[in-house]
């Protein structure tokens, strides 16, 4: 409620909407560390492809010891594979607080709401009277589902197609082959069928998420929505920034 009440202060149009602006950059930069371990533990994946579609020849018909030894390559690498979702439960509570505001100012518990606001607020001085949900024309309260109006259905569109882009930034490139190597290696990717599976799952994670993401926008307010894109913006363009660094180192 920092961002709003200063917003108010200012008499910004839209306050609401651009403190959830200011809270997503915000939070944005401070999961920044989290962030570059995401990145660096996304580099040292794609490096380690080679020797982990070796160990996946090597153990075939040994599930258990294939998983030992993954987890031998990936302590030896300093990676932790669960190091990724860390990024999103930090997210979580956030998340979980602007879902519940929005829900309260859906059903028009805005009284409510501003009661529980300035009850823990420690300055007396943060004490807001009213929240407004209006923002360039949207109700961030709203659901596009309940809204019944066509421009609120571009935002789970909006919502889907940003979350494809940051997938597809995020995403490791495929390790370099060597062009002697690369007809046998393609021969061999035939036959194994790990590879198969890795090629479903990243296909996967490259539509079927951000047609997930984009029902969620759908079905939950569009103040949600907000934070989200808003967040995957600044995701683009971090990642690319950083890319483009360690190319060049």
């Amino acid at each position: 409620m920092v961002f709003y009440h200063i917003f108010l202060l200012v008499k910004l149009p839209g306050a609401f909407g651009f403190s959830i602006i200011a809270l997503t950059v915000f939070v944005r930069f401070l999961l920044h560390p989290f962030f570059k371990q995401q990145l660096e533990t996304s580099k040292k994946m794609t490096d380690l492809k080679p020797h982990l579609d070796r160990l996946s020849q090597k153990h075939k018909g040994d599930a258990k010891r294939l998983q030992e030894e993954q987890m031998k390559l990936y302590q030896q690498a300093g990676i932790n594979p669960a190091a990724g979702c860390l990024f999103m439960i930090i997210q979580m509570p956030i998340f979980i607080g602007l879902y519940q505001t929005l829900s309260l100012l859906l059903l028009n518990h805005g009284a409510k709401l501003i009661s529980e606001i300035n009850n823990v607020l420690y300055f007396p001085f943060l004490k807001i009277t009213t929240i407004d949900p209006w923002f360039f024309g949207f109700n961030l309260a709203l659901t596009p589902a309940k809204s019944k109006l066509w421009f609120y259905y571009l935002i789970p569109v909006v919502t889907g197609i940003l979350q494809y882009l940051q997938t597809q930034a995020t995403m490791p490139a495929p390790a370099p082959v060597k062009e002697a190597a690369k007809d046998d290696r393609q021969k061999e990717e035939k036959k194994d069928g790990a590879s198969d599976f890795q090629t479903a799952m990243n296909t996967q994670m490259k539509y079927m998420f951000p047609l997930m993401i984009g029902y969620f926008a759908y079905s939950l307010p569009v103040g949600l929505s907000l934070y989200w894109n808003i967040f995957s913006i600044f995701s683009i363009i971090q990642y690319r920034q950083m890319k483009k660094k360690q190319n060049i180192k």
